[in-house]
């Protein structure tokens, strides 16, 4: 695994074995940050369910402000730790072991980055439940393309789902950011530039 752009890249980044984490294949995170684009630059990143950081860490190396990281698995957080030390970036980093669910709350985001395992449907819903009560300027939710997420959870409204094999990536942005881009009539909340109708 490695950094794929920015500061930082080509760099190698630790991971761990075993099917403890998925890791976000380089492809999906290359499509993901192509698409998210000047946005991050500044901004504040959430990483959650974050295996070994890879997507946080690709994060900073674009040029976010800060990045918050949790993971529950004890190998998989000493391996957020030493890729960070590895690179740096401690100080523009906050790691969180334990359950995203009782962290969330104490991370304000501007970027928040979701990838529960696919296999637990429940915490899809209570995570965007919870995203929801306090919503950011951007959330991304990475999940089975057999899972059917809902179009809403509280004001998050789904912009777009892109899909690349097996894995699809669901944006959802507050109702009135998307008001906001209306207004302008160029861009979607996400970043990218909205289809005219045909």
């Amino acid at each position: 695994m490695r950094v794929i752009a920015g500061e930082f890249r080509s760099r190698r980044l630790k991971s761990i074995p075993g099917d403890a984490t998925r890791p976000t294949p380089d492809r999906l995170r290359e499509t993901l940050f192509d698409i998210l684009g000047p946005r991050v630059r500044g901004a504040t990143f959430l990483d959650a369910y974050a295996g070994t950081g890879a997507v946080g860490i690709e994060a900073l190396s674009r040029g976010a402000r800060h990045a918050f990281f949790m993971e529950k698995n004890r190998r998989a957080v000493d391996a957020i730790r030493e890729n960070l030390a590895s690179l740096g970036l401690e100080a523009r980093a906050t790691v969180y072991a334990g359950p995203a669910l009782l962290a969330l709350p104490r991370c304000p985001a501007e970027l928040v980055f979701l990838d529960p395992p696919y296999d637990l449907e429940r915490e899809y819903l209570a995570t965007m439940d919870l995203v929801a009560e306090n919503p950011p300027a951007l959330v991304i939710v990475q999940h089975s393309v057999r899972l059917a997420l809902a179009e809403t959870y509280g004001p998050l409204t789904r912009t777009r789902t892109l899909r690349q094999g097996d894995n699809a990536l669901s944006f959802y942005a507050p109702r009135q950011e998307l008001e906001k881009a209306d207004d302008f009539g160029e861009r979607s909340p996400e970043g990218v530039l909205k289809q005219s109708p045909e």
